[in-house]
């Protein structure tokens, strides 16, 4: 039995099996590129689903956690710790926003934003508590983030699910005024959809959004787990539109491998009072170490701008294999967010071909599959991807 079948029997005995995972067993990684236990090199092109933004094992967040690894590992939110305040710090003096708070998934950091536009209509609006969402957005899975999820898949099994999310095509401001209601206190958006299919908002839509919740004194809240730190070519996905939210989630990327998340707000939502909200493990020391390192290597070393000129390079080479591929009928994204869609259900049988020819993607939909890969990507990484994937491709089909 070999190495990787030693390791799928292990999980098959003690893993609950809710993952469809891919075959190999991954055992370490450097920058853009993966190894398995047979010593397979992989470029991966999934970096942990939007997660490793300045690549595998960066040398500056490794260190970061190493020294705060030796100094402090937890104290509570009953202190003051310094890396907390340092992320804190480096967050909202490059942001729009004004206040932060740090909890410990994207999903948690949807829970606390929520939990704010709520406080704030309590506060602020006749006690509003309802809440316009997306269909084919993707908020989490607490929950309160699968009623929010704009997916009825989701949602289907858990029901009864909690009440207060209205679901409006995405990409129509129409219908979130339709629906809005003396009730509603808050629109929750992706600036641009992930998980629901990289989907890409007409130019003034958001903009559009924005001045509908102004005019009816509604908080505006951005969710940005898979879109901030550098995904689309801009620190926030927020500025890739000109729009400022009240409200900002972000997770991913923003611990660059460690699990964190945070919601940010603007002084005029900050509704909460000592003891509205709280975490035990909010704010750790060590992942806001790691968060702080990430954060300030995406600064330092002009990652955002990369990723945008290497999105735009990703784009032309997709559009390419696109061009000579009939049965590839779109091709869209932002920055290092992309997906290619197929006229059939192909994407297992790409998905598998490409990871024979050494490349990793997120199978996204059975005819779709989307691919992020670390924001530090070169040309010729990109280069061999494109190589990988069009070998890939033609083994699949033919």
């Amino acid at each position: 039995m070999s190495i990787t079948e030693q390791y799928k029997e292990l999980e098959s005995k003690y893993y609950m099996f809710l993952v469809r995972r891919q075959p190999m067993v991954l055992e370490r990684g450097e920058g853009a590129r993966v190894w398995d236990v047979e010593g397979k090199e992989y470029l991966d092109f999934t970096s942990g689903w939007a997660v490793n933004n300045v690549g595998h094992a960066n040398p500056a967040i490794a260190e970061a956690i190493a020294e705060q690894a030796r100094t402090l590992l937890q104290t509570s939110n009953q202190f003051y710790t310094i890396p907390q305040l340092k992320l804190a710090e480096i967050l909202v003096e490059n942001s729009c926003l004004d206040k932060i708070f740090f909890c410990n998934s994207g999903a948690e950091a949807n829970e606390g934003a929520i939990k704010l536009a709520k406080k704030f209509g309590k506060k602020n609006k006749n006690g509003a508590h309802h809440f316009i969402t997306a269909l084919n957005s993707f908020h989490g899975r607490t929950m309160n983030m699968v009623s929010a999820t704009g997916q009825p898949h989701y949602q289907e099994l858990f029901e009864p699910i909690p009440s207060g999310f209205t679901h409006v095509e995405y990409n129509n401001l129409q219908a979130i005024k339709d629906a809005t209601t003396d009730s509603t206190v808050a629109v929750m958006i992706e600036p641009v959809q992930g998980e629901g299919g990289v989907n890409i908002p007409s130019v003034d839509y958001l903009k559009g959004v924005r001045e509908w919740c102004d005019q009816n004194n509604m908080l505006l809240i951005f969710d940005e787990v898979q879109t901030g730190l550098g995904r689309l070519g801009t620190l926030f996905g927020y500025q890739s539109f000109g729009v400022e939210p009240d409200i900002i989630t972000l997770a991913k990327g923003l611990g660059g491998g460690v699990p964190i998340g945070a919601f940010m707000a603007k002084n005029s939502a900050c509704a909460f009072d000592p003891g509205d909200h709280g975490s035990t493990f909010g704010g750790n020391p060590l992942t806001c170490a790691a968060a702080h390192a990430s954060t300030k290597y995406i600064l330092e070393n002009d990652v955002v701008n990369n990723a945008a000129k290497m999105g735009e390079y990703l784009s032309e080479g997709l559009r390419k294999i696109q061009s000579d591929n009939e049965f590839i009928t779109d091709v869209r994204g932002m920055g290092l967010l992309w997906a290619v869609e197929f006229d059939s259900d192909i994407t297992p049988d790409v998905i598998a071909a490409c990871n024979e020819e050494g490349l990793l993607m997120n199978p996204m939909r059975p005819n779709t599959i989307r691919l992020m890969p670390v924001l530090t990507i070169t040309k010729e990484e990109i280069d061999e991807a494109l190589e990988r994937l069009t070998s890939g491709i033609s083994k699949a089909t033919n």
